[in-house]
Parts: structure tokens; C-alpha cells; sequence
């Protein structure tokens, strides 16, 4: 059999994020109510400060296929993070494509970032605090407008210059107006969403620091050892997450040795009705992601889907 093979511009022709967020919906609403198989991070530190992670199986009841991701992650460097997802029939094991993660990734966390926004920000939320000036900030800007009508973003990065190079950029495709900050104390102080994407050791997003009613988009705190928010902050907060377990683990309850108490929901359990999400305009909502198998799942099988009618995609015959 042919497996395709797709290259970043590949993943990202075939890639429609409008279409994607509604297929990541109930992808988050199937996990919740049929949850198949419990998803796997394993990683390893390399040289330097670089990673190597894999993520696996991506599982849904209605796909017919499983994913595994293979990647690295290097700070500092550009892109930071390089690899492969691997697409597999689940009834035989075939291998169906094998695909860029980098921008699939970038898109897909944007999409998530974006679908916890349209389930627990205000509807009226219109003023974005990002916090951290890199390539995910970029995705969950854009992603952003999927759901709600922005009027004003403000950012701020430890690096001066890509603050500026992010807000020149964003002001020339978006027609969005986009200020610097010389402080997250002034980024976030107006902000009705505020948006993590860094690679911090150290929670510098506190309790009083947000205006009742923000929401919060934490991305950062994906593994052991990073730290975006602090406790007090997610004790005062409609607390949620993509996955109890892994938020402990690895990603921001775990950070700050925060108990599964602290959780309020899984974000799919507020999509499937099961839990409640916003329940007053005051509320501070936290939704903190590490960063799922099925999400990748739901992404790949998205592309993948479109890719079997582009010609322009390679391919290749494994079993030959």
C-alpha cells in the first residue's frame, strides 16, 4: 500500500484550522465520554537542553486510525520543535502517512487554545495579553479570532526584539492593533484573555494580578520542570485541564505540587456537558494543556483526509 508523505508545506496546505477546531471539539467530547486508551508521554533529556518526546497512541472511537508523534524540542533554536507523527490503520497497523509535527503541532495547540476559549471566556472577551512573543503566540492569536472579535493585544517577551518583531508582524497580517509591554503586570492588567506560551522554570502569573472574568490560556508548563502560573492562581480559579493525570505529572498542577482537588474539570468533560464551565461573569477560568495523543490524532486524520486528494503530496510503498 501507498503511505503518504508529507512535508511541512504539505501538512500546512491541507490543514484548515476553521474546520479543525470543530473536529477537535468533539474530539474533546468523545474523550471525555468514551476515553479508549491512556495516553502516553515518554521523553528523554538530550545534550544541551534539547528533549525527545514521544506521544502516543492517539485514539478515538470514530477514527479508524491511531497516531504516534515522534519529535524534539530544542529552546532556542528555529523551529524549535522538529519531528514526525505517524498515522496507522488501527486494524492492521499499515502505515497510512507519515507527517511533519512541527506545524501540525503549532496549529493543533492553537486550535485547543482557541476551543477552550470559545467554551470559557466571556462571550464579550475582545482584549488579548500574550505572554511570550514565540511561534505558538502567533497560533493562538489567529486561532483566537476563530472565536471571538478582537480588539486589542498587548505582548510581552523577556527579548525585547521579539516582542517588536511579533507585534509588526501581527499588526501586518491581522490589521490588529498590538502594543508591547514592559511587564506582564502591564500586558495582562486590561487583558480579558491572557495567554501563556513560554518556556518558564518559574510561575510568574499570580493571584490579584488578572481583572475578574479573564481567562487564562497556559501552555508553557508541558513537562517536568516548567512553571507558568501559581498556586494561589489556580486555587482561585475555575481550574482546567486536557488530562488529570498528566496536568499532575507533568504539566501545571504537578509544577506548583498542586493536588487533583485543584482541578475543577477536564475540558472535554465541560464540552460533553458533564461538568460545568463559566458559571459568572467574575469568574477567573484557568485552562492549562500538556499537550494530548488524540489531539494529534484529530489533526492528522484531518490532514491526512485532505491529503488523498492532492497530487502534489509523495508517497511511498513500505511493503515493496
Amino acid at each position: 500500500m501507498r503511505t503518504l508523505l508529507l512535508t511541512r508545506s504539505d501538512v500546512s496546505r491541507n490543514l484548515q484550522a476553521l474546520l479543525l477546531l470543530e473536529d477537535m471539539r468533539e474530539a474533546f467530547r468523545t474523550d471525555a465520554l468514551a476515553r479508549t486508551v491512556a495516553p502516553q508521554r515518554a521523553r528523554a533529556p538530550l545534550h544541551a537542553e534539547g528533549t525527545a518526546l514521544v506521544l502516543f497512541p492517539g485514539s478515538l472511537p470514530s477514527v479508524p486510525a491511531y497516531s504516534v508523534k515522534v519529535h524534539a524540542k530544542f529552546p532556542g533554536q528555529s523551529p524549535a520543535i522538529r519531528g514526525v507523527v505517524h498515522l496507522h490503520d488501527v486494524a492492521t497497523g499499515a502505515v497510512l502517512a507519515v507527517m511533519d509535527s512541527g506545524h501540525l503541532t503549532a496549529v493543533r495547540t492553537g486550535v485547543v487554545g482557541a476551543l477552550s476559549a470559545d467554551v470559557l471566556a466571556r462571550p464579550d472577551a475582545s482584549r488579548v495579553a500574550l505572554i511570550g512573543a514565540g511561534r505558538q503566540a502567533v497560533m493562538q492569536l489567529k486561532s483566537l479570532r476563530l472565536v471571538r472579535s478582537l480588539s486589542h493585544v498587548r505582548v510581552f517577551d523577556t527579548a525585547p526584539e521579539r516582542s517588536l518583531a511579533f507585534a509588526t508582524r501581527m499588526y501586518q497580517e491581522l490589521n490588529l492593533p498590538v502594543r508591547m509591554a514592559e511587564s506582564v503586570q502591564e500586558a495582562v492588567a486590561d487583558a480579558d484573555i491572557v495567554v501563556t506560551a513560554t518556556w518558564s522554570r518559574h510561575p510568574f502569573l499570580h493571584a490579584g494580578m488578572l481583572r475578574p472574568g479573564t481567562h487564562v490560556i497556559a501552555l508553557g508548563a508541558d513537562e517536568p520542570g516548567k512553571a507558568e502560573l501559581s498556586p494561589e492562581l489556580l486555587r482561585q480559579s475555575r481550574f482546567v485541564v486536557d488530562h488529570r493525570g498528566l496536568s499532575l505529572s507533568s504539566g501545571a498542577a504537578g509544577a506548583v505540587e498542586l493536588g487533583e482537588d485543584a482541578i475543577h474539570a477536564e475540558l472535554g468533560e465541560v464540552i460533553a456537558g458533564m461538568r460545568p464551565g463559566r458559571t459568572s461573569p467574575d469568574d477567573i477560568t484557568v485552562f492549562a494543556a500538556v499537550g494530548l495523543p488524540f489531539q494529534d490524532l484529530a489533526a492528522a486524520w484531518h490532514v491526512y483526509q485532505a491529503a488523498q486528494g492532492d497530487d502534489a503530496v509523495g508517497g511511498v510503498d513500505f511493503d515493496a
